[in-house]
């Protein structure tokens, strides 16, 4: 039996964070991945010819500089122009909401037109000036102990003031944005970030959505979503450089079977080509979701509920919109489709009462706007561009009884719910294969679980947790256990965070 310091269990993102931080600390690492590569849903794909795109995650927020200063991380993250579009049609009308990443006399302009004043953007920059002074105050909290509530709370309170402590923390997101905007339209654009990948209502008590949402605004102290140049794999790449460079031994191809722990250490058993082995450890980090790691454990767990589709599609070239904006600058933000408030809540109804929405809320970008690397050149230059599009409020049980006929029929919806607003019907744009088909794939929670060993198909691993509370938020039941995954609290999205955290709680940091 081989001994290590430590043995991560899953080769995500989050654990080669967690694996570099205590390889560098002069411990001995082994990393253990099921796939035959490490990197989890932050990885690169080729579907379609010619293209290397981000076939789950797709951008980045919350990995903060320090983490890439620390590791060494060569990354180009790149902002994009444009913060976002949301194309509308109004009393017969094709216009939209083109917003900048700096609003300013452009983004105004079109806040009157849509609108017909000039409150709404400002109610649009007080807003956002309290989100920007929320980030600036919570960020620099996620890379140390877990703060209290109250500790957080006179953070935030002292940079941002009482009432954006209320709009995030106290009240349900619903509230929060009808009280803060009039526009239908401009509420859902806001509200959207409260429902990534989370199936709740925005009037929810529980607040659900305004963790989702905080999370979505505070990363690296902006809130701003970037995108990796070279594609997700970019960044796993990376990762498992400096992983490796420090001395971690990174085995993929190997399936963990059995996960063994008290307060002294514990036993990794894992399935190799070569039969069953055993590994031994001071600690076990367990980098997949909290479900997987307490089946390996022999308990019972309670599997969480996913709650999105990702599409990906290749486009020979972009469609022009109805409203004649500039499709450049359409889809090189995030284009809202069908997200007004109203949208948002009647999606959320119609999927908790098991049934499909006829216009499904999803939203969408064009990588390519930002990063052609992850094109072949001749490709590039022929006009081509990948469009990814998420859609929201659609839990797992939908696609329970035919999966592949659910996904089809919404593939079908969210294309026909672009298509109300373009010039161009996106089928004539939408690439081909030499054999014909459509260059298009999607993947439903049930594929991600199929795919990922995700349970649920939940992106997060189960329900985001606040940012405060006692520890790393890291801890398990054994004290040589660590979660070290988007399953630790702070530790959705690709932010490295989880990894960082249980790896400075094992050297006992803080």
């Amino acid at each position: 039996m081989d001994r290590y310091d430590a043995v991560v269990v899953g080769g995500g993102h989050n654990a080669l964070v967690a694996a570099a931080y205590l390889a560098r600390a002069g411990r001995s690492v082994l990393v253990l991945e099921r796939l035959g590569h490490v990197g989890g849903a932050a990885v690169s794909a080729s579907p379609f010819p010619g293209v290397r795109l981000s076939r789950y995650s797709y951008l980045v927020s919350l990995l903060p500089d320090r983490i890439v200063a620390d590791l060494g991380l060569r990354l180009d993250l790149r902002s994009r122009p444009v913060s976002s579009y949301t194309p509308v049609r109004r009393d017969g009308v094709d216009t939209g909401l083109l917003v900048e990443r700096a609003p300013g006399p452009a983004t105004e302009a079109l806040f009157r037109a849509l609108t017909g004043s000039d409150a709404e953007f400002a109610r649009w920059g007080e807003f956002y000036d309290g989100m920007a002074r929320l980030a600036r105050a919570v960020a620099p909290t996620l890379l140390g102990p877990l703060p209290s509530r109250g500790a957080l709370r006179e953070r935030v309170v002292a940079e941002a003031g009482e009432r954006v402590w209320r709009q995030v923390f106290e009240q349900p997101l619903g509230q929060t944005v009808r009280e803060a905007f009039a526009d239908d339209v401009v509420r859902g654009v806001v509200a959207t970030d409260g429902l990534i990948g989370t199936h709740t209502s925005l009037a929810a008590p529980d607040l659900l959505a305004n963790r989702c949402f905080l999370y979505h605004l505070v990363g690296n102290g902006t809130g701003e979503w970037r995108v990796p140049a070279g594609g997700m794999g970019a960044v796993t790449a990376e990762l498992a450089r400096v992983a490796r460079e420090a001395g971690a031994s990174v085995r993929t191809g190997v399936e963990v079977t059995r996960v063994d722990v008290d307060d002294r250490g514990g036993e990794v058993t894992f399935r190799t080509g070569d039969g069953d082995q055993v590994a031994a450890a001071g600690h076990v980090l367990s980098g997949v979701a909290p479900a997987v790691l307490d089946r390996l454990r022999g308990k019972d767990s309670t599997i969480p509920v996913g709650a999105q589709l990702k599409v990906n599609v290749l486009l020979s070239r972009l469609p022009r919109l109805r409203s004649g904006v500039d499709p450049r600058l359409a889809f090189a933000g995030t284009l809202h489709l069908d997200e007004s408030h109203t949208d948002l809540e009647n999606a959320y109804r119609t999927t908790a009462s098991g049934g499909l929405p006829e216009r499904p809320p999803g939203e969408m970008y064009c990588h390519t706007l930002t990063d052609p690397s992850i094109l072949d050149p001749a490709l590039a230059a022929s006009g081509a561009h990948t469009l990814t599009l998420f859609g929201l409020h659609l839990p797992t049980a939908l696609f329970a009884e035919d999966n592949a006929a659910t996904k089809d029929t919404l593939v079908r919806r969210y294309l026909a719910g672009l298509d109300r607003y373009l010039l161009d019907p996106i089928e004539d744009c939408v690439a081909r294969t030499p054999d014909g088909e459509p260059c298009v794939e999607a993947r439903t929670p049930l594929d991600l679980e199929a795919e990922l060993a995700m349970p649920g198909g939940n992106i997060f691993h189960g329900d985001l947790a606040w940012p405060f509370g006692e520890g790393w938020g890291v801890e398990t039941d054994a004290a040589a256990l660590r979660v070290c995954g988007a399953g630790a609290r702070r530790g959705g999205g690709v932010s490295g965070i989880g990894g960082h955290n249980a790896a400075m709680s094992v050297l006992g940091a803080g």
